[in-house]
């Protein structure tokens, strides 16, 4: 059996406006962007600081591909 390309486990680090899920090597995965401002959150398309975390979170449990179609939604 081949190695994992991305070793877990994976942690999540919450920066200034987004979620960086990584694996134990460090290599970032996936950003989760957020905003909590209604007006901003609506004209950008992006989720609110929880719905962004347990998006990183679900990701972080190795659902990546499912969690970033989630995140991207229906444009």
């Amino acid at each position: 059996m081949p190695a994992r390309r991305f070793p877990p486990p994976w942690s999540v680090e919450e920066l200034d406006a987004c979620f960086v899920v990584k694996d134990s090597a460090g290599q970032k995965l996936a950003y989760v962007y957020f905003e909590d401002e209604p007006g901003r959150r609506s004209a950008a398309k992006l989720p609110t600081k929880d719905e962004a975390q347990r998006i990183a979170a679900y990701s972080k449990e190795a659902k990546i591909a499912k969690a970033v179609s989630i995140a991207a939604g229906p444009y």
